[in-house]
């Protein structure tokens, strides 16, 4: 990864929360525990790309490796995705994180520590860039909070959700994530 090294260590920060939050949310059943394993890989391999390369340069092997689970997850996504879209999305996550590990893999040492020109295929990025920019655009949307609606008996109350169980923190995440991709591809 280029660029200043605050902010990386910022972005590392972010996608290391945001992967722990996903395994927070594996815990719970339901919608919102499905696929919380795969995110939580995804916070975790953008937290490794995004530490400074001043501060470490990992062999092309640890590359491999992360492209090679990506790969993993990203089949169980496109296997899953009749049953939930938001697999697809996994799906887009897993190949765009391939596609940045095999990038950061085959550029030279120097390239991580100098600024030796842009790395990985342009349009293949441009298209990484402009999904991810929509994604977290949309994502913000849908966190608008919806008018409230009147109190009434609508039944009994169970008592709040729980961390794991709320779908605002888990779309909140994925917002995380989003922005971090944008970036993480804007600095390659």
């Amino acid at each position: 990864m280029h660029g200043p090294v605050s902010a990386a260590w910022l972005l590392v920060a972010l996608c290391l929360a945001s992967g722990a939050y996903c395994l927070l949310r594996m815990r719970t059943r339901g919608q919102e525990g499905q696929g919380a394993a795969g995110e939580a890989l995804m916070g975790f391999g953008m937290a490794v790309m995004a530490v400074p390369a001043a501060f470490v340069t990992l062999p092309p092997v640890v590359w491999f490796a992360g492209a090679a689970a990506f790969t993993a997850t990203g089949v169980h996504a496109a296997l899953t995705a009749r049953r939930s879209p938001h697999h697809l999305h996994h799906l887009v996550g897993s190949a765009a994180m391939v596609y940045m590990s095999l990038v950061m893999a085959a550029a030279p040492a120097a390239h991580h520590t100098q600024h030796a020109g842009p790395g990985g295929l342009p349009a293949v990025t441009g298209l990484l860039l402009v999904y991810f920019a929509g994604y977290a655009l949309l994502a913000g949307v849908r966190l608008i909070p919806a008018p409230a609606a009147a109190p009434g008996g609508a039944g009994p109350v169970s008592g709040p959700p729980g961390w794991g169980e709320r779908a605002e923190l888990a779309l909140v995440c994925r917002l995380t994530m989003a922005i971090a991709m944008v970036s993480m591809l804007l600095a390659m």
